[in-house]
């Protein structure tokens, strides 16, 4: 018959104490929806604008060439122009922030037990994080723009773009004008199929997999 001694008691306990850390850990650090819909665990409770589906080819204009469309554009869930929030999808570090008016844009780095990947939300407005802050997907980061900038930007701009990459995003300078903008997501350099496959999740199957 087994006896049980003091180090076979120690190494019980301490196995059961990494297992419910494990739960613990898995449970504070579950997916959520970046919008507040659906209890936030339904993919189906993110509706897009018309031409805001992942992979949707996007004509040429001054400037930029034609590409891919490397994330989603998530309408507003709700009929709240004041202060609708949006959220991390995960816990995660802020890695890149912009607050240039339309084009306001932040980037969280996250890490699981599948890696690392990074999510982008841009065309979003009072940001409420800082740059290299701790986030979590119980607080919002931002929230939709409300009708006063919609007026000043466009009303095309009544939805969020979101991303979600596989690859690390590129290394910018700072300047003067985004002197917290650290970061570029290949945006508007998916110019084929395989670029668009090599740097970006679809987020909806990213995220329906793991809700």
């Amino acid at each position: 018959m087994y006896r049980y001694t003091f180090d076979s008691i120690h190494m019980l306990n301490t196995g059961l104490l990494l297992i419910a850390t494990l739960l613990v850990y898995s449970f504070e650090t579950s997916f959520f929806l970046p919008i507040n819909a659906g209890g936030r665990t339904s993919v189906n409770a993110i509706v897009l604008t018309d031409i805001g589906e992942f992979g949707l080819m996007r004509k040429e204009r001054p400037g930029i060439p034609a590409h891919y469309h490397t994330g989603i554009d998530i309408k507003r869930p709700t009929r709240n122009y004041f202060d609708e929030p949006i959220f991390p999808v995960k816990d995660g570090l802020v890695i890149s922030k912009r607050t240039d008016g339309p084009y306001a844009q932040l980037i969280i780095e996250h890490q699981d037990g599948r890696g690392k990947f990074w999510t982008l939300y841009e065309h979003i407005a009072g940001i409420e994080v800082e740059l290299h802050q701790p986030v979590s997907p119980d607080r919002p980061i931002a929230r939709f723009m409300n009708k006063m900038e919609l007026n000043k930007y466009g009303w095309q701009f009544d939805h969020f773009h979101f991303e979600v990459l596989k690859t690390r995003p590129l290394a910018l300078k700072p300047d003067s004008t985004k002197p917290e903008r650290y970061f570029y997501s290949y945006t508007l350099t998916c110019y084929t199929r395989d670029d668009l496959r090599k740097h970006f999740h679809h987020p909806m199957e990213f995220l329906k997999e793991r809700l």
